[in-house]
């Protein structure tokens, strides 16, 4: 029981100590002075521009895709014109 009691006064004490770590770290990108808050905002703001990008080329990814369908359904019309006026060749010779 000893043993236990003094392991669990240990883990308490650590975990007083890995609190206290993490209220100076969040105090620390409160603070815009600090180099780990600049890291956090450069960090913050590179993930938004990024977002901001990838939302622009799936719209574009988008428009191509229609451009294609759209290019696939002429070739088609243009498939079955061409096979037309090849018959017509032929009955003409």
């Amino acid at each position: 029981v000893a043993a236990l009691q003094d392991e669990k006064n240990s883990l308490m004490s650590e975990n007083e100590i890995m609190n206290d770590r993490l209220d100076q770290l969040d105090d620390s990108l409160d603070d815009p002075n600090t180099v780990v808050a600049k890291k956090y905002f450069h960090a913050q703001l590179q993930l938004e521009q990024l977002q901001e990008e990838n939302f622009r080329l799936e719209a574009a990814k988008d428009d191509y895709r229609v451009h294609c369908e759209d290019l696939e359904k002429q070739l088609i019309e243009l498939q079955h014109r061409n096979n037309e006026l090849t018959s017509l060749a032929e009955e003409s010779r």
